[in-house]
């Protein structure tokens, strides 16, 4: 008995229902050799769950069989169940040409191939493929155009992130952070707010989150690679990127806040040499150097810490160690600078940042009501759309048509509402804020009993702290080097007049718009 090989597939649950499933194709195939008297050797099942690489090697293990087993013939139901793509019909095409025996049937098409076939059969075949490979493309095309109408819905078309879960049908799957017992969300919420701290290395993160019970599949430590992936991706703070594109509005719930995840992401951008240090250095990872932009590291050396460049530049010159104890003299020196000596002065600063917070939150108001009658409006539209539907003046597929566009303005409206309100509640004490950390940075640093809590005053006011021949040059955050420039010029008003001999208005007559930590310098 000539010996033979069945190969068939099904790409889609739908191909599945019309007909074309597994069990069908198998049955036909089974059929047809059994007919013909031909010896089935081996069968090769490709199911619709399988992916395009599982694809690749199940192809590819027939093609090895093919080739040294004594199979002559492979069956297939349809050209294209078994080649989408000119590629594999070359090797198909090769494997025929090697033996005159050798033959490939479509079973429903009623085509034969073989070496010596007919001109038609084999342009048959070639038209067949064409018509397979346009399917394919614009299975492929459809399936690209899914994906990013999730996306624009504001879902993650990503199949797996750690810490949640899909729930729902396919095609309708929506994320959830993961609540089991077995979940990973409280470890990655874990692993921000300890490297926030910025006491941590990803390997020393990597330890301690392995010693409060996070393992990997093998038992041990999540690795390096694996956090720093973990902690850049914005999926966790209520974003994702898709296809280079990052979409701020994702629907699914946030494991981390926004502000969480800009200060890591800040931390890691930082050069860091990334080794484990046994000592916790006071500045460790808040300074880098002046001239070549490298990091400044620290060395213990007779009970003292020492801060240098770390001189990987040969280039550069700043080869002297600055002890620790004169560098936080600096850094305190310039935290004092910060502050406001008049007393008047300060209180007026206060005063008027108030009455700043209180016209801006009145005009966001003005913003949220006038979003609060379109919601109305919308409410309003849907309502009667839905009366014209059960009174029959509308279609359904014009009521479905009107009441998804409807629905989704009135989304857009109510999260539009929703950061309005965040908005105000945030910007009411902003500035106040801002300017009273300025003020208050010094006492608390000098009250801190502990070198964590320095560290952490230090990295709430410093972004970067430059260091060059023995000076320190301070990159400021949360809006502070506004009020670092006002404070070295001791031009807490914003004067555009320079002439030292104008003393400027009042500040009970300075405009609105020239309010001191809102003015350009």
């Amino acid at each position: 008995m000539t010996k033979a090989i069945i190969f068939s597939r099904v790409s889609t649950k739908e191909q599945a229902e019309e007909g074309y499933s597994l069990q069908s194709q198998v049955k036909l195939l089974q059929e047809y050799s059994d007919k013909l008297g031909f010896d089935v050797v081996q069968r090769y099942i490709v199911p619709e769950s399988a992916r395009g690489t599982q694809e690749r090697t199940l192809f590819n293990a027939m093609m090895q069989d093919l080739k040294r087993s004594k199979a002559k013939l492979l069956l297939c139901e349809k050209v294209d169940r078994i080649t989408r793509n000119f590629k594999d019909a070359v090797l198909l095409n090769d494997w025929l040409e090697e033996d005159e025996e050798r033959q490939i049937h479509f079973v429903k098409q009623s085509l034969i191939i073989h070496k010596n076939s007919k001109s038609n059969d084999k342009f048959q075949w070639d038209i067949h493929l064409v018509m397979a490979r346009n399917y394919s493309n614009n299975l492929s095309e459809e399936a690209s155009k899914g994906l990013l109408q999730k996306a624009e819905e504001g879902w993650c078309p990503a199949s797996q992130k750690k810490g949640y879960m899909t729930v729902g049908t396919t095609g309708k799957k929506v994320w959830e952070i993961d609540d089991s017992e077995t979940s990973e969300a409280p470890y990655i919420r874990r692993a921000f707010q300890l490297y926030d701290t910025g006491e941590h290395t990803l390997l020393s993160l990597s330890k301690q989150l392995y010693e409060e019970g996070w393992k990997a599949r093998n038992d041990g430590a999540i690795g390096k690679t694996t956090l720093h992936k973990l902690l850049t991706d914005c999926f966790y703070c209520g974003e994702f990127m898709w296809k280079g594109k990052r979409y701020l509005n994702a629907k699914h719930k946030s494991l981390v806040s926004k502000e969480l995840f800009d200060n890591v992401q800040e931390k890691l951008n930082r050069k860091v040499d990334g080794k484990y240090r046994k000592h916790n250095f006071l500045f460790k990872g808040l300074c880098s150097c002046g001239e070549c932009g490298r990091t400044v590291v620290a060395q213990k050396q007779k009970e003292h810490s020492y801060y240098s460049c770390t001189r990987h530049n040969t280039n550069c010159s700043q080869h002297k160690y600055l002890r620790e104890e004169k560098l936080e003299k600096k850094i305190i020196k310039v935290l004092k600078d910060l502050e406001c000596k008049d007393k008047d002065m300060l209180a007026w600063i206060r005063n008027t940042l108030k009455e700043n917070h209180k016209y801006e939150v009145e005009a966001r108001t003005k913003e949220i009501n006038s979003l609060h009658q379109e919601e109305k409006k919308l409410l309003k539209r849907l309502d009667k759309l839905y009366e014209d539907k059960v009174d029959g003046e509308i279609t359904k597929e014009f009521y479905k048509s009107k009441s998804e566009n409807y629905s989704m303005k009135l989304r857009q409206v109510r999260i539009n509402m929703k950061k309005l309100i965040e908005a105000n509640e945030k910007y009411i004490n902003l500035g106040l804020a801002i300017f009273e950390l300025a003020q208050a940075s010094a006492k608390v640093y000098e009250m801190c009993p502990t070198e964590a809590e320095k560290r952490e005053v230090l990295n709430t006011v410093f972004l970067n702290i430059k260091i060059k021949d023995g000076n320190i040059d301070p990159d400021y955050k949360n809006g502070l080097e506004l009020v670092a420039a006002r404070a070295k010029n001791n031009d807490w008003l914003g004067r555009r007049d320079s002439n030292p001999r104008m003393l400027g208005p009042e500040p009970s007559a300075l405009p609105l718009g020239d309010s001191p930590l809102m003015t350009s310098s």
